[in-house]
């Protein structure tokens, strides 16, 4: 497990699902991902089954924050969401990085910010890549924010790459280079 003062990140298990696809239908989180239809239980263990034969480096992680149903020496943990690496070029040390927080009660409270950070920095110090990089939409000024406050920079714009609410939006492609950390 990879952990913060607020958060661990941990691999994905079996029993998350439930919770991944409530999430993955609520129309107000749906609103900053790339999923357009509702999403059955079924799918999301179809998914789950594809994901563990991907490279571990790629493997999807569980977001954990400190909940306070444990006690101080062994706090209980509460799922939030989950973020992960995809398409890792090892040969020029890039990834691309995807989060999604699904438990609203926690947005707005650095989560995802924390979240974020923790994963680039075991990419750069772990898996030594030089480049990380992201994809949001201009509709999404909290998750922008979020990757800004990690270090991020916007590097591109794919202009009205999406149709999102009737109109199309921009995409912003975003990077960090392991010496801007």
């Amino acid at each position: 497990m990879i952990y913060s003062e607020r958060i661990r990140l941990r691999a994905v298990e079996k029993a998350d699902l439930p919770f991944f696809v409530q999430w993955l239908n609520d129309p107000e989180v749906l609103q900053g991902l790339l999923i357009h239809n509702p999403l059955s239980q079924t799918e999301e263990e179809g998914w789950y089954e594809r994901m563990l034969t991907r490279p571990g480096e790629e493997h999807v992680m569980a977001i954990e924050v400190k909940h306070s149903t444990g006690t101080p020496a062994e706090p209980g943990w509460k799922l939030i969401g989950s973020l992960a690496f995809d398409s890792i070029d090892w040969r020029t040390r890039s990834a691309e990085l995807g989060i999604a927080i699904g438990e609203k009660s926690i947005w707005n409270q650095g989560y995802g910010t924390e979240a974020v950070r923790l994963l680039v920095e075991h990419g750069f110090n772990m898996l030594n890549l030089h480049r990380i990089f992201l994809h949001v939409y201009e509709t999404n000024p909290r998750a922008i924010r979020a990757y800004e406050k990690a270090g991020f920079i916007e590097e591109g714009r794919e202009r009205q790459a999406e149709f999102r609410g009737g109109r199309y939006i921009d995409v912003l492609r975003m990077s960090i280079l392991r010496d801007e950390i």
